[in-house]
């Protein structure tokens, strides 16, 4: 099962966030998700529009699963810059995954701004047939 974020990390990630590195006001970084569970798999996705593929960034260790990515200006050093309200810079997520998560085989796409994350849920969390002996002929059982 895809666990949900602990609330106050989250609030504290998106505290440091709203401040840049001088300590001085800006604008949360976000990076949007959508998650469901499709048959024998958990589908994440994460909005990453104008993100360099080549930049994102995953990784797990133990049961936390980190997504990293960066958006550089796409304008050069000396343009007088009018609007600004696209985000850029770093941004990160982190999701807890729940035992029940196959780890080892998390695949990962990236198409239109969209990164696709496919977590399999592991043979021990799948449903089985237990069967029951006693009297009479075996019958089975959805466990």
């Amino acid at each position: 099962m895809l666990m949900r974020t602990d609330p106050f990390r989250e609030l504290d990630r998106l505290t440091q966030q709203l401040f840049d590195q001088n300590g001085t006001w800006s604008r949360p970084a976000v990076m949007p998700m959508d998650a469901y569970r499709d048959g024998e798999q958990y589908v994440v996705h994460f909005d990453l529009p104008g993100v360099d593929p080549s930049s994102v960034e995953l990784n797990v260790e133990r049961n936390v699963l980190t997504v990293k990515a960066e958006r550089v200006p796409s304008y050069g050093d000396d343009v007088e810059l009018q609007v600004a309200e696209r985000p850029r810079g770093v941004f990160s997520r982190q999701l807890f995954l729940g035992e029940t998560l196959t780890t080892d085989h998390i695949k990962a796409s990236y198409d239109a701004g969209v990164l696709t994350l496919r977590i399999p849920i592991a043979e021990k969390a799948k449903p089985r047939k237990i069967e029951i002996t006693g009297d009479g002929a075996p019958q089975q059982i959805n466990a």
